[in-house]
């Protein structure tokens, strides 16, 4: 017990100063441990050690720091050794920080939670994970908060429910609390407050990435009604990111709903229900022509004043690609290079997952896209430097398994299936040097 309480005194040393200290990297923490004597060069394992025993400390400051520095070190490196060993302490810690903590502490420990989970990938520990935080995370969002925050939570929601949610009913679980941060229930305590434009861009593409999981047959007409049409009202937003957004997440929308199911359905009997049926189905049809207007102005609107030309190109290019989409059924394809290697995308659910994923990694997205077994599984992308040692003879070690395991029903495994195939196939002609990409959306 000394000589823990002594390490923790120490991780306070080196980590505490001004509460007004920048916290956006550990850049700061550095700078703390030569004003207190430490020396500059320090190992890196033990700077996470000493950040981990800094989050039991009662200085909010001092756990703001340590955070900012596991978040680096989680973003630069591969911490499974850390993982293994400290995994359930730093959760702990994390979780604690969501309930207790400032609105930078908890924007920094949702962080460090949803990288903690790409880490672990899928299995036990990420079943954890999204058992122990999604009651805070779901209380911190019912308290009127900084947008940061709460793009943060929603952020941390997304990718532990998109790692440990096994089971279809969490994920619209997820989905539903991320809903109610721009259309809360009566009843709850939610505060009923005007969401930000950065709310509700934060909200709509942690949705939509979640969207891409979801079994298209469990959604019932009046989810997708309702979803479209709140979309389509945000199409007509000033708040450029907040169209780009609802223009992403329909084009998901219409790429997994099969909405001729329904005018089936309302065909196969002349009952009142199916009556209901084929005027929801008519309903669904005229929202999507709304929205082919909407798009069709968007793809070819003019810049405004003051308008940032980036920001204009980026939903002339979105909204052409969605046009083309609704108009004739082509999805984009898209090739990102990584390491000198490419990655490639063939529908919209790709897309939609690979900016989410680099958005949230942010500096560390090469590096995980390189290393990280999971992110390889998501994606199907395999780095030719794998490649060259044979992965396809190599067996997945026990811990790989156990990071990589999800039930047999799951979404990400019949992923990983598809893609495992399609890689043993690409590895017998590896002449023609192109990586075939898995995940299929069906």
């Amino acid at each position: 017990m000394g000589k823990r309480s002594s390490n923790r005194r120490n991780a306070a040393a080196m980590l505490d100063s001004d509460d007004t200290d920048s916290v956006s990297s550990s850049s700061s923490v550095r700078s703390d441990m030569i004003s207190v004597g430490y020396a500059p060069e320090i190992d890196k394992d033990t700077l996470v050690d000493q950040a981990l025993d800094a989050l039991f400390e009662k200085r909010g400051s001092t756990r703001e720091k340590a955070l900012a520095s596991i978040i680096e070190a989680f973003s630069t490196n591969l911490q499974y050794e850390f993982v293994e060993k400290k995994f359930a302490t730093l959760l702990h810690q994390c979780v604690n920080s969501i309930k207790r903590g400032s609105s930078k502490e908890i924007s920094l420990a949702s962080h460090a939670i949803g990288l903690l989970a790409l880490t672990t990938g899928c299995g036990i520990s990420a079943r954890e994970i999204l058992d122990e935080s999604v009651p805070s995370i779901s209380q911190a969002l019912r308290l009127k908060s900084e947008s940061s925050k709460v793009a943060s939570l929603l952020e941390c929601l997304a990718v532990i429910t998109f790692i440990g949610g096994e089971d279809p009913e969490e994920t619209e679980r997820s989905m539903q609390i991320m809903w109610q941060v721009v259309h809360p229930k009566l009843g709850t305590n939610m505060v009923a407050s005007k969401p930000s434009p950065a709310v509700i861009t934060a909200m709509v593409s942690a949705w939509s990435f979640l969207l891409t999981t979801v079994d298209a047959w469990a959604l019932s007409l009046k989810d997708w009604q309702e979803s479209i049409s709140y979309l389509s009202t945000l199409l007509d937003k000033d708040d450029r990111s907040v169209r780009i957004a609802a223009g992403e997440a329909l084009a998901v929308i219409f790429e997994v709903g099969d909405f001729e199911r329904f005018f089936g359905e309302g065909k196969a009997s002349s009952g009142s229900a199916d009556s209901k049926t084929r005027e929801g189905y008519l309903h669904l049809k005229g929202l999507k022509g709304k929205v082919l207007n909407q798009v069709r102005d968007l793809a070819a609107e003019a810049g405004g004043k003051g308008a940032a030309k980036k920001d204009l190109n980026n939903q002339r290019n979105l909204f052409r690609d969605l046009l083309d989409f609704l108009e004739d059924g082509y999805a984009p394809e898209t090739s990102v290079k990584i390491g000198g290697d490419s990655l490639n995308t063939t529908s919209w659910s790709q897309l939609i997952r690979l900016n989410f994923m680099r958005h949230f990694l942010r500096g560390g997205f090469v590096k995980h896209m390189l290393e990280n077994e999971f992110l390889h599984d998501v994606f199907g992308f395999v780095p030719k430097k794998k490649m060259s040692l044979g992965i396809e003879d190599q067996s997945l070690n026990k811990f790989n398994e156990k990071r990589l395991y999800k039930s047999p029903n799951s979404a990400l495994a019949k992923a990983r299936t598809q893609y495992l195939n399609k890689q043993r196939m690409m590895l017998q002609d590896r002449k023609a040097g192109h990586f075939a990409v898995a995940c299929d959306e069906e």
